[in-house]
Parts: structure tokens; C-alpha cells; sequence
């Protein structure tokens, strides 16, 4: 029986070895040989430079390649910024508390809802236009500026860093406890320097190691990114994400060589990126050394403190104001520019595509729950091995996990559309289950793993001392004290896979829909009531995760006050 169990919890870390790594290596495979003019499927039988030719000739490819760079840089520069400053300013207060169970929240709405909300709040004749005209603006249409689809991609930075602020701070929040805060900071006080200055010079190399990865990660999304793009980016030329994207579905199969050599170049704009963002964390170092060696107090920081918490204030209440538009939207009858408000409200928005949500809405559900309790399977086992072994996952192992995050998603998807079909998968459910558990796998172990590891084993060592196995230790035991983390992972993995836009569009090349494919291909459209039906039928899914995450542990423990929230005290 031991040796049984032993073999099952091995049979984790090669699952995950096997989702994680087996469709990443043969997708970027997949992708490479076409890129080189070799798929036999369409003729492609000798190794050739004409696909990176024909790339070359496309018109704004250099704009876009350009747009991409500097956008995710952008993006992951001011999140960074952000995190930095409210962590540093306020981390061991009560307010820090009080701002992030605010924020949390925003980490289960998809990026296309938030951009989508976005626009409906900062448009041309979006809802602050609406606030300040005609009064203060003399505006009785919407005035012609470019706000949203800026050339320079201002906006669609804008919209990845709200999304990506809530990312990193849960990041941040696990990291904080192993670098003792409040008495470093005391420390740091006691020898002068402000606050602000102590925890960058003392502490900030400490977190930043530990949210290293989680950086790379949105740092490779931003310059990757396709639905965010195409709501919120410049349209011509578009990012280039979005022109790989448009390649790879252009009904003129030859052009899947010349799209295949765009995800190659998106590869190298993404590693183009990185490389950049080592530059600049050497010359942060810098910086922060030359601070330390000048004896730079900053006492007086009062401003930067107000900053960072204005900054995340600002983060949580334009994206929830935007939430909160989306569901306006939906309802809103006539909404002539410059009312605040709309003149009436109607479902009849909702009865219209009542005959058509059914179908995505099925299968954003039945693909969601299918990766996340595959995902949540193959996590537990993962974690039971290393409570087994006593081996904790390794740097190694911890770079895979964040591997399917770092790589740009149209850097190895096309090729595993192309390894599915020559599988015989085709571009059918299970198909596109596999390919939305690549992206699932990781934001479910990395949710899960700290509430495991902090479990108090003697827990287990009292159930062994009554007689019982491992495995009864493992059911009986650990599993239900951490029904709570078990539930919020599981809510996050069914939030990510909602959410996802590309692997979804290529993998089931348009023959599966889901609710987040039909809100972007809305986005052209300009029908704010159709798009504010089915952005918010995207961020409800998530969030009734969340709500049945919330209510799963207070339900089952409601006489067990401990273990309503999960493990709460699984530390002491």
C-alpha cells in the first residue's frame, strides 16, 4: 500500500512535467519548423528564409513590433512602481490591510473586461467625458481626440498595469512574511532613515528576488498580448501580437509560414524585452547601492507614501468604476451623449442575445471547470509528493512553472494547434481543455502551494500517532483544513481560464466559442449594450468562483470557526 501510494504522489511532478513543458517544447517545435518554410502538410518540404521575407514585407511591422516593446515595458515598469511604493509606504499597517482586501478582488476579472471597462470610463464619450460636459467643457458631442487606440499605446499600458497591480500584490503578499518587515523596519528607524528609504535598501532586494519570476511573467504577457490589444492598442498598425494573429487566421493557408515567422519574431521582441528589464534592474542596483553609500536618509517621504497609496486607490477604483459600467451598459436604454446617465433602463439587450450566449457560456463552464480540476488534481499530488519526500520544489522546478507565463502564448500555440491535429485532436474539447491547463496549471499550484507548505505537520503527526496512514492523514486531515485554499485555488484556475483569449481562438480555430472570444470579436462592433452584456457575463463567472470559494468552507465549518476561511492558522 505504501509503495502504491509513493508511485501515485511520483505520478504528480511527471504530470506536470508532461502538461507543462511536453506542449510548450513541441508547440515552440511546431512553430519553428513552419517558420523555416518546413510543414509538409502544405507543401513545405525544404528549409527556407521566404516566410521571414514575406514577414518583412508586411506593412507596420516594425511599428508594431516596436509598439509591443515599449507597451510591456511600460506596463510592467509602472506595476513594479506601484508595488513598490504602497508596499513600502504602508506594508504592517492596518490600512495595507484594509487597501488590499480591496484589491484582491481584482485579480479574478479577465484583462478583456477591464480593458473593456476602461473605455467605457475614459472614451471620448465615456462615462468622465459625460461627468464634466457640457459644463465644464462646452462638449455636446464627444470631442475628436484619441484616447483609447492611441498611436503611442498609452491607453492599452494603462489597461495592463490596473490588471497586473492586483497580480504582483498577491505575489507580494505571500513574500512578505519571510522577510520580517516590521522588525527591519524598526531597525532601519532606529538608525535614521525614513521609511520609504529602509525598506528600499533593506528589504526591496529581499522581495524583488522572490517576485522575480511573477515580473518576467507580466512582462512577457504585456509584450504578447492579443484581446487587451485589440480593445485598448493602436489599430494601424496594431501591436504585433495582434498582427501574428491575424496572419495565423488568414484563410490563405500559405500564409501560415508568414505567420508562423511573426511568432518567432514576437519571441525575440519578448526576449528583446527581458533583456531590457535586466538592464534595468542592474541600474536600480546601482542606484539603490549609491543611495546606501551616501547615507541618504529621506526622512521626510510623507509624499511618496501618499503616492503609492494613491496610485493603487486609483488602480481599484477606475477598474471597479469600470466593472460597474459594464453592468450599467448592459441595461442602458437611450444613453445620448453628454447625459451622466442613461434615460431609461431595458433587458432588451439581454433578450437579444439571450438565443446566442447559451453555447459560449457552456463551453467557457464546461472548459473552466474541466482544466481547473484537472490542474487542481495534478497540484495536489505535486504537493503531497513534496510533503512525502520532504524535497520542496526546487529554482528548476520553480522556472517551469513559470514557464507557459514567460513564453509569449503565440510563440508555441500555433505549433500546438498543429501537434493536436496530428494527433487526431483536432480542434475539439479536449483539445482546447489541454491547451487552457498549460495556462491553469501554474496560477493553481502557485495559489495553493503556500497555504500547503504552512500547514502545521503535527497535525499529521497526531493522526499517525492514532493509528492512521499517510493517505488517511492526507484525506482525513490536511485536505479538509485546507478546503478554504483548495476552493480559492480552484476560483483563481476557473478565472484564468475564462479569461484566456488566444489559446482558445487558435486552438479551436473558431469552432468552439466562449464568452471571452465573442466580447473581443464584439470589440469592432462598437455596440456598448452587446459588449456590456457579454464583458460582464465574463467577469460574472469568476466572480461567482470566488462567491462559491468564499461560501464552500464557511458552509461545511459553519461550527468550526477556524477553518471557515481555509487554514488560517495553518501556520502556528
Amino acid at each position: 500500500m505504501a509503495e502504491r501510494r509513493t508511485a501515485l504522489y511520483r505520478l504528480g511532478p511527471v504530470l506536470a512535467v508532461a502538461l507543462l513543458a511536453g506542449p510548450l517544447l513541441c508547440g515552440l517545435a511546431g512553430t519553428v519548423l513552419p517558420a523555416f518554410g518546413y510543414l509538409p502538410a502544405l507543401g513545405g518540404r525544404t528549409l527556407s528564409l521566404d516566410p521571414f521575407r514575406q514577414l518583412l514585407a508586411e506593412p507596420g511591422l516594425a511599428r508594431g513590433a516596436v509598439l509591443a516593446l515599449t507597451t510591456g515595458l511600460a506596463a510592467t515598469a509602472l506595476s513594479v512602481a506601484v508595488i513598490f511604493l504602497f508596499v513600502a509606504g504602508w506594508a504592517g499597517t492596518r490600512l495595507f490591510s484594509r487597501i488590499v482586501h480591496l484589491v484582491s478582488p481584482l485579480l479574478a476579472v479577465p484583462h478583456a473586461a477591464a480593458a473593456f471597462g476602461l473605455v467605457f470610463l475614459a472614451a471620448p464619450s465615456g462615462f468622465i467625458a459625460r461627468l464634466i460636459s457640457p459644463e465644464l467643457t462646452g462638449w455636446e458631442r464627444p470631442p475628436d481626440l484619441l484616447i483609447v487606440n492611441d498611436p503611442a499605446g498609452l491607453a492599452m499600458s494603462a489597461g495592463l498595469a490596473a490588471k497586473e497591480i492586483p497580480f504582483l500584490m498577491l505575489i507580494a503578499l505571500a513574500a512578505l512574511p519571510q522577510i520580517e518587515v516590521t522588525r527591519t523596519l524598526a531597525i532601519a528607524a532606529s538608525a535614521g532613515y525614513g521609511r520609504m528609504a529602509g525598506f528600499l535598501l533593506a528589504l526591496w532586494p529581499r522581495l524583488y528576488r522572490q517576485i522575480r519570476l511573477a515580473v518576467f511573467a507580466v512582462l512577457a504577457f504585456g509584450t504578447s498580448v492579443v484581446d487587451v490589444g485589440v480593445i485598448l492598442g493602436p489599430t494601424a498598425p496594431p501591436p504585433l501580437a495582434v498582427q501574428v494573429t491575424r496572419l495565423m487566421q488568414d484563410p490563405d493557408l500559405s500564409m501560415r509560414f508568414t505567420a508562423s515567422a511573426g511568432a518567432l519574431l514576437q519571441l525575440a521582441v519578448t526576449g528583446l524585452a527581458l533583456l531590457a528589464w535586466l538592464g534595468l534592474e542592474h541600474v536600480g542596483a546601482m542606484l539603490r547601492r549609491q543611495m546606501g553609500d551616501r547615507g541618504r536618509r529621506f526622512r521626510r517621504d510623507a509624499p511618496l507614501r501618499l503616492a503609492g497609496l494613491g496610485a493603487i486607490a486609483l488602480t481599484a477604483l477606475v477598474t471597479f468604476a469600470g466593472l460597474g459600467l459594464l453592468a450599467l451598459w448592459s441595461v442602458a436604454g437611450q444613453w445620448p451623449f453628454p447625459d451622466a446617465l442613461p434615460a431609461s433602463l431595458s433587458l432588451d439587450s439581454w433578450a437579444s442575445a439571450a438565443s446566442r450566449i447559451g453555447q459560449p457560456l457552456w463551453s467557457s463552464l464546461s472548459v473552466g471547470l474541466a482544466a481547473t480540476a484537472t490542474a487542481l488534481a495534478v497540484t495536489v499530488l505535486c504537493l503531497a509528493n513534496e510533503t512525502e519526500t520532504g524535497r520542496r520544489t526546487g529554482t528548476g522546478a520553480a522556472l517551469l512553472i513559470y514557464l507557459p507565463l514567460i513564453v509569449p502564448q503565440a510563440g508555441f500555440l500555433f505549433g500546438l494547434q498543429l501537434l493536436f491535429l496530428v494527433a487526431g485532436l483536432g480542434n475539439g474539447w479536449p483539445a482546447l481543455v489541454l491547451s487552457h491547463l498549460v495556462f491553469v496549471l501554474p496560477y493553481v499550484f502557485l495559489s495553493l502551494a503556500d497555504p500547503w507548505r504552512a500547514l502545521d505537520r503535527r497535525y499529521e503527526a497526531v493522526a499517525a500517532g492514532l493509528g492512521k496512514g499517510r493517505l488517511a492523514a492526507l484525506t482525513r486531515v490536511r485536505l479538509p483544513m485546507l478546503t478554504g485554499a483548495l476552493a480559492t485555488a480552484a476560483a483563481v484556475g476557473f478565472a484564468v481560464s475564462v479569461g484566456l483569449y488566444l489559446p482558445t481562438l487558435l486552438v479551436a480555430a473558431g469552432r468552439i466559442e466562449t464568452v471571452t472570444t465573442e466580447a473581443v470579436a464584439l470589440a469592432a462592433g462598437g455596440n456598448r449594450r452587446v459588449i456590456g452584456v457579454y464583458a460582464f457575463l465574463q467577469l460574472a463567472l469568476p466572480a461567482a468562483g470566488f462567491a462559491i470559494a468564499t461560501a464552500v468552507p464557511a458552509l461545511l465549518f459553519r461550527q468550526r470557526r477556524a477553518l471557515r476561511g481555509g487554514a488560517s492558522s495553518q501556520g502556528r
